[in-house]
């Protein structure tokens, strides 16, 4: 849990200029959290808003369930 709310502070800090990002994270979140979309689903959704922030996209393996990974180029 703590490492997720870590994380949660480093999307934070690194959009804080852009909270429309933040917030369209946390949606993604709720709807994954939700079953709304799959894991499958999740994945691409992240890997696209985080487009181009590789620490982001790969901190967030720690979300993904065992088995999947986001590998970053």
């Amino acid at each position: 849990v703590e490492d997720a709310l870590l994380y949660l502070d480093q999307v934070k800090a690194e959009f804080g200029d852009e909270p429309e990002i933040y917030n369209e994270f946390l949606e993604i979140m709720k709807s994954f959290k939700s079953q709304e979309i799959d894991t499958p689903g999740v994945i691409a959704r992240v890997s696209t808003l985080f487009e181009g922030y590789g620490k982001l996209i790969y901190g967030f393996n720690t979300f993904l369930p065992e088995g999947y990974k986001i590998d970053v180029p």
